[in-house]
């Protein structure tokens, strides 16, 4: 029940508070006054969009806030809602009992605190979806539409898998010869992760290793001599100098004592440059450099890196197993296939029974509902169905293992008098006929729920005494129910426990819409405006 609801900077709306009872609460007031829009509010807090322009000028954002009881697991509980919406972003923000939530969240919760009933609902009502909507809220047992359902989702996911993997097999089939040839390229080259850069690797060290061994050569032929004298000699023959200058000179002592130092050192050096190092790395140059040119051939042929090459050898080795091996992944799809269009055939011949006596039944309590309603006590509601095949029949070769599954789509026609040949609703309903349609599918189809129910101006196009019957259908409900209704007719809004006059008045030059209950004296009197008498004032 919808206790108590809040309206800020909204529209016409300033700052309005309206407390709302059980049983039935009219809202009443001259056409363009608002009516609508405070149930355009109620809406707005439940998850339904709204125009960033429709902030009242003046205010950085709009609210509206609104509490529901509901009766839950722990008995009656509390849901406080409140949205918020931005002038500057247009963007809104949901509050549920306090605290930030989803849109989704929102609307999850809708269904068990609002149901509403409005001029859009008669045109709904024109579409055989929403007529077969209906019927299937008559099932005893609603699991059998689901299971049909899921079997039916089931069976369309196969079905994609199969033709997905046929798709594959087909593109790959015709792929096979290159896949084989390459693999057969790459098997012969046999290319090692890491390999290359391996090779590379040796390769360099080998040409640092030859270019060491000949600079520790150039320096021995230095030290020694080769086809001119070394350096050891001459150091020799220059020092077989200094000692006999130096017995004629003392003064050469000092550079012959050098000399003689230094000859050591060279001869040192000459010992180091006898040891060259080693080659004996294990690997062949020539070796080295064919499998370089081998590697190179491959990523040319293959127009990919080595890196690229090992993936795509993982990629054939899957690609041909899987044309090996599909044969009976899809000999398993076709047979889960066949096993579920078996499976929705039979579902679907229990859900078209059981629709066909929910279909009587919910058209036998239309009838009731309906002549309660002012129509003849002969009118008539017919259910009528139309085969829709929904999967081909399932063959194996010439044997058909089940037919074709056939769902019957429901819809309603309906003769409101005697004599008449019974026609779908949008072929001969008017939008008064449409208005008591509909108060009559909400009848049936609300007992026992909670929600609240909004009417707006659902007795549009009733008039005399039908309006009468509609007033008490309406009364019966709010026996049960939270009903708030929008209306124009006074032969309804006497039968409230609460009446909301709702007017529009003009403050400094703006304009506001107001909402305010109605004690016995002002209510009179909008009772006497909503007739038609001159005389009436507005005493709200």
């Amino acid at each position: 029940m919808l206790e108590y609801l809040r309206i800020r900077g909204l529209g016409l709306i300033d700052d309005m508070e309206l407390e709302f009872g059980g049983g039935m609460n009219v809202l009443t007031g001259e056409t363009g006054a608002g009516k609508s829009f405070i149930l355009k509010a109620i809406n707005f807090v439940l998850g339904e969009k709204l125009n960033a322009e429709l902030v009242r000028p003046g205010c950085g954002k709009a609210q509206v806030e609104a509490l529901f009881t509901r009766t839950g697991e722990a008995g009656e509980e509390e849901v406080i809602l409140r949205r918020e919406l931005s002038a500057a972003s247009g963007r809104s923000h949901f509050f549920l009992n306090g605290s930030l939530t989803s849109q989704d969240a929102v609307r999850a919760l809708r269904p068990g605190l609002l149901f509403h009933v409005s001029q859009h609902g008669q045109q709904k009502l024109l579409q055989p979806s929403y007529q077969a909507e209906l019927i299937d809220a008559f099932l005893k047992d609603p699991g059998i539409t689901a299971e049909k359902d899921r079997l039916l989702r089931e069976l369309k996911e196969v079905r994609h898998r199969r033709e997905a993997l046929l798709a594959r097999i087909a593109a790959l089939s015709e792929k096979r010869e290159l896949l084989e040839m390459q693999q057969k390229e790459i098997e012969k080259v046999s290319p090692e992760e890491g390999e290359e850069e391996r090779l590379e690797q040796a390769k360099t060290e080998l040409r640092q290793s030859e270019r060491l061994r000949e600079q520790y050569a150039r320096g021995l032929e230095l030290m020694l001599g080769g086809e001119e004298p070394g350096l050891e000699p001459l150091l020799g023959e220059l020092e077989r100098l200094l000692d006999s200058l130096a017995r004629e000179d003392a003064g050469f002592a000092p550079a012959l004592n050098a000399l003689i130092d230094f000859q050591e050192e060279t001869r040192e050096l000459t010992r180091r440059f006898r040891t060259i190092p080693s080659t004996e790395s294990g690997i062949n140059p020539d070796a080295l450099e064919a499998r370089l040119y081998e590697l190179s051939q491959l990523k040319r042929r293959l127009r990919r890196s080595i890196p690229d090459i090992l993936r795509l050898k993982d990629e054939i080795t899957e690609n041909l197993s899987f044309l090996d091996a599909c044969g009976l992944d899809l000999h398993r799809l076709e047979k889960r296939e066949r096993e579920l269009a078996c499976g929705l055939h039979m579902a679907l011949q229990e859900c078209n029974a059981k629709r066909a006596e929910a279909a009587k039944r919910f058209c036998s309590a239309l009838e009731r509902e309906l002549a309660g309603l002012g129509f003849s006590e002969h009118v008539r509601v017919e259910p009528e169905h139309t085969p829709c095949e929904l999967w081909p029949p399932v063959e194996d070769g010439e044997k058909q293992l089940c037919p074709a599954c056939i769902e019957e789509r429901w819809r309603l026609l309906w003769a409101p008098n005697p004599g008449q040949r019974p026609q779908p609703l949008d072929k001969i309903a008017s939008g008064g006929e449409l208005s008591r349609f509909l108060l009559a599918v909400v009848g049936i189809r609300q007992a026992g729920e909670d929600a609240t129910l909004i009417f707006d101006e659902v007795d549009a196009g009733v008039g005399g005494l039908t309006l009468n019957r509609v007033s008490d259908r309406l009364a019966a409900l709010a026996e049960r129910r939270q009903v708030l209704l929008i209306t124009h007719w006074p032969q309804l809004a006497v039968r409230a426990a609460r009446h909301f006059h709702v007017f529009k008045e003009e403050r400094d030059g703006e304009t506001f819409t107001l909402c305010r209950p109605l004690d016995a004296q002002a209510r009179a009197a909008e009772l006497r405006r909503m007739a038609g008498e001159e005389d009436c004032r507005d005493q709200s």
